[in-house]
């Protein structure tokens, strides 16, 4: 199945256009829509006193700053989506509860659109992209120096449901790319006798010009951004939280590692 709706998170800054752009060259290529959601802070998460009618003016003034914040947040992004050259797309600014809006267009979403400043937690949106990836188990695609439309494709396997679902998940951008390698790295596989070609052929199957490759090296994360330089991947498949749980911040092992290294774009699932 072929990926029909693309969501991309927005702040109203800046940093939105660099994952509009890399929604619309998926757009593009899969005839989808690429739903442009923008996300402000929500009012009622800072306003905890408003339940026991603690209200005062500072309370009220706080709040109005912040809801004005977000209009003109609203504009911006809607400026800055209206730029995207998006062939097919819609724009939603969400109100409280803010949550509630991001988990219901995730959930009618093939994928979800962050940059790397937010996955490493350095944005306001970090909390939601942990929570869409975590907590709602929606694909993402991290955009860093790699396209997304890359020509080699890296997938990570270690044989765990994590990577196996990030392959599977992936499998529409996979048919695109000319050349997918598998890598198992010796020591991170769940298996020792793990062999990527099982993976391979499955992908195989599916449609995937698919190579396995079998790494040796102490650093399964630093192994595969190697083997990313070496073939000019632009674009790491794996599995996320597949060695900790949402609260060792962000993440840990690999995924983590690969989240802040220098490198190409990510397409994470959980």
């Amino acid at each position: 199945m072929d990926w029909a709706r693309i969501m991309v998170p927005l702040m109203g800054r800046e940093e939105d256009d660099a994952v509009l752009a890399a929604a619309a060259s998926l757009g593009a290529a899969f005839k989808a829509r690429v739903a442009g959601v923008y996300v402000p802070v929500d009012a009622a998460d800072l306003s905890p006193w408003m339940a026991d009618g603690m209200v005062g003016t500072v309370e009220v003034t706080a709040l109005e700053a912040v809801r004005a914040a977000g209009r003109e947040g609203e504009v911006e992004a809607k400026r800055r989506f209206k730029a995207c050259e998006a062939p097919n797309k819609e724009f939603t600014a969400l109100e409280s509860p803010v949550w509630t809006g991001v988990a219901l267009e995730s959930r009618l979403s093939d994928l979800v659109v962050f940059d790397a400043a937010t996955a490493n937690g350095r944005t306001r949106l970090a909390q939601t992209f942990q929570d869409v990836l975590g907590g709602e188990q929606r694909p993402v695609l991290v955009v860093k120096d790699g396209a997304p439309l890359a020509k080699t494709i890296l997938v990570a396997w270690d044989g765990g449901k994590e990577a196996t679902r990030a392959a599977r998940t992936a499998i529409p951008l996979l048919r695109k790319a000319s050349s997918v390698l598998v890598a198992t790295v010796a020591g991170e596989a769940r298996r020792e006798d793990l062999d990527p070609a099982r993976l391979a052929d499955f992908l195989t199957a599916h449609g995937v010009k698919a190579e396995p490759r079998r790494l040796e090296r102490s650093d399964p994360a630093a192994a595969l951004l190697g083997l990313a330089a070496e073939t000019g991947a632009g674009l790491i498949v794996a599995g996320a939280f597949g060695h900790a749980r949402l609260r060792e911040f962000i993440f840990g092992g690999v995924t983590r590692n690969l989240l802040h290294a220098d490198g190409p774009s990510l397409f994470l699932s959980h």
